[in-house]
């Protein structure tokens, strides 16, 4: 027989044209007719009416809110349906997280969270086992290796480039085996994946929702329009057109979409009758068998077959729907919410790990409380038309407002922690407050004290160096550090061009305190910032300033610290060249700001495509933003610790190119905005990098989600013969933290870390861009209905700023420095202040100054990923036993490091506010034990000709619940997920 497994399932999106509320209570129809929570609630009755009848769930951001209003007979009837497999859950994030704006870190949260709910609930059956990417635009190969190592047996997607899915449609090639991790993790991150037949919707004329088009089944023969003879050959052709793309007797059709099954009844009646009529043409010699199924029950069938697949190891970016319609947009939209989100994730860290070291949950408190605000916020914003920045306005606006709620319960646990953590006895510790305007220069708590105190805690287990800039007031300061010796600082002047930040509206700091701080591992150390009389008691240095247009400058210009020496553009204002002077490595660079001119069109079809929040679609070449440096008051600004070069390009873009001491980098802070529309065009503002000699041909890399490295080439894809229809947006790449490019020739490389996600692209040999800010005037026609056009507190277009880190170095020398940077950035130093009501002497006999949850630090080439505490309430068997997720990641790959690529081992008795008492190992989503983990194995022919079949398996067994392990080993690229108990110390 031919078995076509019908999975009846909605697609329901954490917001997108509505707020995640209003698409839960169905409010704001006008928009969009959608109610989630009359979905669950019209489903559960149809499937407890018929066991026969099956369903799949996804979403659990809705899933737990509406689980949370029931009653205990509802939550009865709900389980017996888990346990029985006819409710399924698949996915089981708090969200279906974007794939190309996301950072692996928050994707394995969000994951966690759902998993977590669902393990709490229903126990074992409510385990998710398949991936569900049903709607991204656009997939991750670090998706599908975390995929593999949650434990899934397969994943299905619904978005495929159009020229590839008629590559795998001729080919029957719509299902293979994807390689997540071929270098590094093998068989641990492999994982079997079909692309969808119909996206992720019903076959067509066969919806048969309450708001279809199509006809229902009308079978009484008694009636005039009775179709049942039609429909069912329609049907029948339907299935013998998408079973001649598959390999096996098995297929599956999705019978759902968008927000559908608000009104079960009349899918489910329908189904029925197709069902049963189908199945009556089996007496007539047919072999098509139709059943209600789930993606997990097609998978196990597809599995018995003992087929062997084919394979692949490449990503699936960017995603075209035809030609000239690349979405490669979104890589860069709304990149203010982008920048939030990765900051946001950044703090949660900082709250999880403090709530640990300094004890403070118990099992019911105001910490767990507060952080589910925040994961939960967090998790919503992973959405693929959340963080993906293809949302409403209002929406995004939604986003802003929960993460800004979330980092504030996160600030109270935060200040809870040093209230535990600071005092040495008795004393009451001083309340903490958050400054979360530093980037722009505002900091009303310290603008306004005469002297103060600043905490920094650092997230990382290794000791980190960095310098803090802190808006004042004042001419001269006193910084001492946490042992009482004075600390150098330098008084930075704030520029002009960040005055005019409309968001800086209420701040009245003139200069920026820079000065740099050294933090413990897992710990925090505590500066005193005093407001100095004179000059004479300061340790606060001034800067010098000469503006570009300056008789008294050198030709040439430059900036120069012991690292690096930027050359300067005595004209333009743009860089001429970069030397890493360590390294002797010298290469012309000219970077600056141009812009593309964002393609309108009415988007009937591919060629009046517009540029819109999904798609990128370029006219004409890029141009460079006006050069009026010499005329808009440019400067260099120099110091005791950071040289400075500060170039205006316009009312449009401006930038700070800076050298740190001792800092291997040259760091860009770039500032774009408002873009100008006067001149009735859209715009796409790029930094380009454009050395001019590096011999890079064809070839880029770029990271996956900030984890694994991939090669790019320029108007090629390594699975089909690629036409490429637009040369910029075709040749566009998700940038989560790195890209870079290499003059093998030469043994030269150029790197640029990213702060956020952005599309990024090296378009001619030797040249990078980064697709940092958009502003346009059409919608792309992809249901969101308004154009990307972002306003600020002052109603005009947004201001965004971010940071750019430049690392030119050999090749070999690269990678120790782009992973141990990329670390420091999404884990960055917290600050938070306190009022100083005492001679820093004073404070340091009554406070813990300096603290460290770790004895000494992890290996170099080790992160502990995550801290927090966990917990084991059941709703199957309600007990609560204290307990805490940790997870320790290897961030080199194979072969990047002669040394830091070798096998870590970490000492797990190295912590100093609790033991370890018993530890068990995880899978990645840490919803059930690794000893516990049987995956469906499959077979597959590799996508390589040269490549043995052999498959590499880690050498790490998992940990048992019992072990009491003092060390633990990590190979490259590995994450090791584990729940412990503990003895607390403090």
């Amino acid at each position: 027989m031919l078995n076509v497994h019908l999975v009846p399932h909605t697609h329901d999106d954490v917001g997108w044209l509505k707020t995640v509320d209003q698409y839960f209570y169905g409010s704001r129809n006008d928009i969009q007719h959608a109610g989630v929570q009359y979905i669950l609630d019209s489903v559960i009755p149809e499937l407890l009416s018929d066991p026969s009848k099956r369903f799949i769930y996804v979403e659990i951001a809705f899933f737990a809110r509406w689980w949370r209003e029931q009653d205990g007979i509802m939550k009865e009837n709900v389980m017996k349906l888990v346990n029985e497999g006819r409710l399924e859950f698949v996915l089981g994030g708090w969200c279906m997280n974007d794939e190309a704006s996301t950072h692996y870190n928050a994707m394995i949260d969000q994951h966690t969270l759902g998993f977590s709910f669902l393990e709490q609930e229903f126990g074992g059956c409510g385990r998710p086992r398949v991936g569900w990417q049903i709607d991204p635009f656009g997939h991750s190969r670090e998706q599908a290796s975390m995929f593999a190592q949650f434990g899934f047996d397969g994943l299905f997607f619904g978005r495929l480039d159009y020229q590839d899915k008629d590559t795998r449609l001729k080919q029957n090639n719509m299902e293979f085996v994807w390689r997540g991790s071929p270098k590094n993790l093998g068989e641990t991150s492999e994982l079997f994946t079909g692309v969808l037949y119909n996206h992720y919707v019903p076959p067509p004329g066969f919806c048969f929702d309450e708001f279809c088009k199509d006809a229902p089944i009308m079978d009484d023969e008694r009636m005039n329009d009775v179709n049942i003879q039609s429909r069912v050959q329609d049907f029948i052709k339907v299935v013998k057109d998408q079973a001649q793309h598959f390999h096996s007797n098995n297929i599956m059709m999705t019978m759902g979409s968008d927000f559908q099954y608000e009104n079960a009844h009349t899918w489910y009646k329908n189904l029925d009758k197709l069902i049963k009529y189908v199945n009556q043409q089996q007496s007539n010699g047919s072999n098509i068998n139709l059943l209600y199924s789930t993606p997990s029950c097609y998978l196990f069938n597809l599995n018995h077959l003992n087929q062997v697949w084919n394979s692949t190891k490449d990503d699936f970016f960017p995603y075209a729907s035809r030609e000239n319609t690349f979405w490669s947009g979104y890589f860069s939209s709304r990149a203010a919410l982008k920048g939030y989100a990765r900051k946001s994730n950044n703090l949660l860290q900082v709250c999880k790990q403090l709530d640990v070291l300094a004890n403070l949950s118990s099992p019911v408190s105001f910490a767990t409380e507060n952080l589910r605000i925040f994961k939960e916020a967090l998790g919503v914003v992973q959405h693929h038309d959340g963080i993906s920045g293809t949302e409403k306005q209002h929406v995004a606006d939604d986003y802003a407002q929960r993460l800004a709620v979330g980092a504030e319960k996160c600030q109270q646990v935060a200040s809870a922690a040093f209230e535990k953590l600071l005092p040495k006895g008795s004393e009451k510790a001083p309340k903490q407050v958050y400054c979360t305007l530093t980037n722009i220069s505002y900091c009303n708590f310290t603008e306004h004290q005469k002297q103060f105190m600043m905490t920094v805690y650092n997230p990382l287990g290794h000791t980190v160096t960095d310098f803090v800039r802190i808006p004042v007031l004042a001419e001269w300061y006193r910084v001492v550090d946490p042992k009482g010796l004075n600390v150098t600082a330098q008084m930075v002047p704030i520029s002009d061009e960040t005055k005019k930040i409309p968001e800086r509206n209420g701040s009245i700091a003139m200069n920026e305190l820079v000065f740099m701080v050294e933090v413990p591992p897992l710990g925090y150390s505590t500066y005193f910032i005093i407001e100095a009389s004179h000059q004479e008691e300061a340790t606060s240095q001034p800067s010098q300033i000469v503006p570009l247009s300056s008789d008294e400058l050198e030709i040439p210009l430059y900036i120069d610290n012991d690292q690096y020496l930027v050359l300067l553009d005595n004209i333009k204002g743009n860089t001429m060249g970069f030397t890493n002077k360590k390294k002797n490595i010298s290469i012309p660079l000219h970077q600056g700001f141009w812009w593309y001119e964002a393609y309108g069109g009415n988007c009937s079809k591919g060629e009046f495509q517009a540029s819109g929040a999904y798609a990128l679609r370029t006219k004409g070449g890029r141009q460079l933003v006006p050069d009026t440096t010499m005329k808009l008051g440019s400067y260099i600004l120099t110091g005791e610790l950071v040289q400075e070069a500060h170039m205006i390009f316009g009312p449009e873009a401006s930038e700070v190119i800076r050298l740190y001491n001792n800092k291997p980098y040259v760091e860009i802070e770039w500032t774009v905005g408002p873009i100008n529309i006067k001149d009735k065009l859209g715009k796409e503002f790029i930094t380009l990098y454009d050395t001019q000699s590096m011999e890079t041909g064809s070839l880029f890399y770029t990271d996956a989600n900030g984890r694994e490295i991939l090669e790019r080439r320029r108007d090629h894809r390594n699975t089909w013969n690629f036409n490429n229809t637009e040369p910029v947006a075709g040749n566009y790449y998700p940038v989560n933290s790195r890209i870079f490019i290499q003059d093998k020739t030469n043994n030269q490389q150029l790197t640029v870390m990213t702060d956020r996600s952005e599309g990024g692209s090296s378009l001619e040999s030797g040249t990078l861009e980064l697709l940092v800010h958009r502003r346009l005037l059409y919608d792309d026609h992809f249901g969101v209905g308004e154009p990307l056009n972002e306003t600020g507190a002052d109603g005009q277009g947004l201001v965004v700023r971010g940071k750019h880190l430049v690392i030119l170095d050999t090749i070999e020398d690269s990678p120790s420095l782009h992973r141990s940077l990329a670390l420091q950035m999404y884990m960055a130093p917290s600050l938070s202040f306190s009022q100083l009501t005492m001679t820093p002497e004073q404070a340091m006999s009554k406070y813990n100054t300096q603290w460290s949850g770790l004895k000494k630090s992890l290996p170099a080439n080790v992160h502990m990923l995550t801290l927090e505490q966990w917990s084991t309430t059941s709703s199957i068997e309600p007990i609560e036993i204290p307990q805490i997720l940790i997870r320790f990641e290897h961030i080199y790959e194979k072969d990047e490091d002669p040394v830091l690529s070798q096998p870590a081992v970490v000492d797990l008795t190295d912590f100093t506010t609790f033991r370890i008492v018993t530890m068990q190992e995880f899978t990645l989503g840490a919803n059930f034990p690794l000893a516990e983990l049987n995956r469906l194995p499959w077979r597959y022919i590799p996508d390589n000709k040269e490549e043995s079949l052999s498959k590499e398996k880690l050498l790490n067994t998992a940990i048992p619940h019992s072990s009491v392990p003092t060390t633990l080993s990590l190979q490259p690229m590995q994450i090791r997920t584990f729940v412990a108990t503990l003895q607390r110390l403090l």
